[in-house]
């Protein structure tokens, strides 16, 4: 088995952006993953004392399947986020102050329009919190050829890219994540636990780059394998650098 690729998601439900390597730290979230979200109207969310809060009250592609048709980029350096739509640039600003996160909130409350419940505000994790779907969410990794199974069972091309996990395994058998929580894997210089598997929701049916909504994925699962899961969530036990291309080790 080998890393096959690796993903970010700076903004949650916003585009992935691939990296070549990263610096895994022991309990720690994956390096530049979940930094901010989009608040679809008030949530209740407090950075002084904060605490996981149901997708649901943040815009993600589950219900703003739009989203996936915009181009975005986050540029670390300068704390810059970019927004591109049709190839063009349609809105930029500094997430690290608020008069720098004002057009792009104005830009996302008007895009989705009535689609959402208030106006978007775009919130900024506190250090050792990220916006993540699951408590467990520290680490998430996908077989490909689970990927590449779905497609057998659908007659169609499936997008890996759907199911926006960080890691991507290659050389492994089917479904053969399914036995891997509680056990450990050595990437690189680290060591992950595998927590639990990834349940998957209507997120999945919605195409990268266009946005339309065009496949049924969480059916597909439950129809043709009994569950609705693909792919799994795992903790860094110990850090260190993993890069594509390296190999996966079960223990």
């Amino acid at each position: 088995m080998r890393l096959a690729s690796l993903y970010r998601y700076p903004v949650k439900g916003l585009s992935p952006e691939p990296i070549e390597a990263v610096e895994l730290v022991a309990e720690g979230y994956f390096p530049g993953d979940r930094l901010f979200a989009l608040e679809n109207g008030p949530s209740g969310f407090d950075p002084a004392a904060p605490a996981h809060q149901p997708k649901i009250k943040f815009l993600m592609l589950m219900k703003n399947a739009a989203l996936a048709g915009l181009t975005t980029r986050y540029d670390p350096a300068s704390g810059v986020l970019t927004v591109v739509d049709g190839g063009r640039e349609v809105a930029r600003g500094d997430l690290a102050s608020p008069v720098g996160r004002a057009p792009l909130e104005h830009f996302f409350t008007q895009f989705l329009g009535e689609a959402i419940r208030g106006p978007v505000r775009l919130l900024a994790a506190p250090e050792g919190f990220r916006f993540t779907d699951s408590k467990s969410g520290f680490v998430s990794l996908v077989n490909l050829q689970s990927v590449a199974d779905i497609e057998r069972t659908l007659g169609a091309p499936v997008d890996p890219l759907r199911f926006r996990a960080n890691l991507y395994v290659a050389g492994a058998a089917p479904w053969i994540e399914a036995a891997w929580p509680g056990r450990r894997i050595v990437i690189g210089g680290a060591t992950l636990e595998v927590l639990k598997m990834t349940d998957r929701c209507a997120a999945t049916g919605v195409a990268p780059e266009t946005g339309a909504r065009d496949m049924d994925l969480v059916q597909t699962l439950r129809e043709n394998y009994g569950h609705i899961d693909c792919g799994v969530y795992a903790r860094v036990v110990s850090g260190g650098r993993i890069a594509c291309g390296d190999a996966l080790a079960l223990s």
